[in-house]
């Protein structure tokens, strides 16, 4: 296929940079605007997380249909609807008068967010020339840095200075210029012929992790019994064998089993899901923690986000050098101590910190999280060939999104457990104290979960180096 002439693949780079920006600013904007929404809603603040559910789960369920919808209608087209999709949801959101009506808002927002990336990458792959492929992608990523830096401030000072509705609304503009430039610019690519889509794998995939998350979900804001969970997760594991039994049947599957027989596939695979539990946590428990333990205003608590994206940036340049130097092994065992070690060093965080000690703490993270992530992402897709590149890569994208729902899932029950546990009872003074305690054990309890994930690191093999030749995966780094 001729590439497009220079000016028009450089107005594509803006196209999906400005798709890339919209989804990573909507990813983080959100975090610390949740106590606003809960007042707003007559809602608990402790239990807002399928706000953040809601989107990440449905972005996780969408992404592994986006490259086949795309090549069977064409890139313009679902691009298109994408925008539509993601600009009606956020009108709904902001309309929303309970909480219920804004989960299934944001089930719509995540919906067109799900392939604002995915189809903007594919047609830069398409269009791009090789020998400019590297240079035009790391121009598309980063927004993707930018957005996780602005999010967290921005959706705070929308919050206390005008309202948390138009963190949504903003996007509406946004969204519409979006709109009327992809019918401009968004070449309609789209294959010839189209392989069948695996309708019965991509079913499974989509209950085990439907039924999972909210087997998660359900010990905090949904309020099931233990055995509702029990069956929930019970047949969400059910689901997910199924798909591999299935999977080893057909021809053409939705993920091949055969990516698992590539080590270091495998490895970075299951170490991004379990280690991302820990680090998904954080964007929903560190605002909360500021706002409803400590007292900060949502902007305060915003600007204290800064620190960890600013340090999450710089820290991409020594990711390379490091990883070539120590080997994949070494650098993601010790990594991933330091990244659950600065989670649990949350509990620290009291009224008496100083100011300049959290600032450092926060930074201290941001930079681990950022070495976590470039590792992961680069070990799990540096051995994929050609064939496996492309279902390789949905995976671990879909993989990353489940991994973050999770995550606040999780953090969301414990912080639910542990305010049960500490709770004073209505004569006490200091309930303030109480929950911060819950906040504490909440945040050990997570950067545990994120610890035993070294052990999964542990598995690799010594001589797995870094390739001079690529450069980490380019990923919005949560704030």
């Amino acid at each position: 296929m001729p590439s497009p002439p220079q000016e028009s693949q450089r107005s594509l780079l803006w196209l999906v940079a400005a798709g890339f920006f919209m989804q990573t600013l909507d990813s983080t904007i959100v975090n610390t605007a949740l106590p606003a929404m809960a007042r707003s809603l007559h809602e608990s603040p402790l239990r807002m997380e399928s706000v953040i559910i809601a989107y990440s789960l449905t972005m996780a369920m969408l992404i592994p249909a986006s490259g086949w919808l795309a090549d069977r209608f064409g890139t313009r087209t679902i691009l298109f609807s994408a925008i539509v999709l993601f600009v009606a949801g956020s009108l709904l959101c902001a309309a929303s008068s309970s909480l219920h009506e804004l989960g299934v808002a944001r089930v719509l927002q995540g919906a067109g967010g799900s392939m604002l990336l995915p189809v903007g990458r594919l047609a830069v792959i398409r269009s791009v020339p090789r020998e400019r492929f590297l240079q035009a992608m790391s121009f598309v990523t980063v927004p993707g840095l930018v957005g996780p830096l602005i999010g967290p401030t921005l959706g705070g000072w929308l919050s206390e200075y005008s309202s948390w509705h138009w963190i949504f609304l903003i996007n509406v503009p946004v969204g519409t210029i979006g709109a009327i430039a992809t019918l401009r610019i968004m070449p309609q690519l789209r294959q010839a012929h189209t392989e069948g889509f695996d309708l019965a794998g991509y079913l499974m995939i989509a209950a085990a992790m439907v039924a999972i998350s909210l087997g998660l979900d359900g010990l905090s804001e949904l309020h099931l019994r233990h055995a509702a969970v029990v069956i929930l997760l019970v047949f969400g594991l059910a689901a997910l064998s199924g798909y591999w039994l299935h999977a080893a049947q057909r021809p053409k599957p939705l993920f091949s089993p055969q990516l698992f027989g590539i080590p270091t596939f495998s490895i970075g695979l299951i170490g991004n899901l379990f280690a991302r539990i820990g680090s998904g946590s954080v964007p929903f428990l560190l605002p909360l923690t500021l706002q409803v333990g400590l007292g900060y205003s949502p902007a305060q608590a915003g600007m204290m986000m800064i620190p960890t994206a600013v340090a999450a940036i710089v820290t991409r340049r020594g990711v390379v050098p490091l990883i070539m130097r120590f080997g994949y092994r070494r650098v993601l065992i010790a990594n991933t101590a330091l990244v659950g070690g600065c989670i649990a060093g949350f509990a620290l965080i009291s009224a008496g910190q100083p100011l300049w000690l959290r600032i450092a703490q926060f930074a201290l993270f941001g930079a681990v999280n950022s070495l976590q992530f470039a590792s992961m992402n680069t070990l799990t897709l540096k051995d994929l060939g050609p064939a496996n590149a492309s279902s390789g890569n949905s995976l671990l994208s879909m993989v990353q999104m489940v991994s973050m729902s999770f995550g606040v899932a999780t953090a969301a029950a414990l912080l639910t457990e542990f305010s049960l546990s500490f709770d004073p009872g209505e004569a006490s003074v200091d309930r303030a104290g109480h929950l911060m305690q819950a906040f504490h054990a909440t945040f050990v309890s997570v950067g545990l979960i994120t610890v035993a994930a070294a052990w999964i690191f542990s598995q690799l093999s010594r001589d797995v180096k870094g390739d001079a030749q690529r450069e980490p995966t380019v990923e919005a780094a949560p704030s």
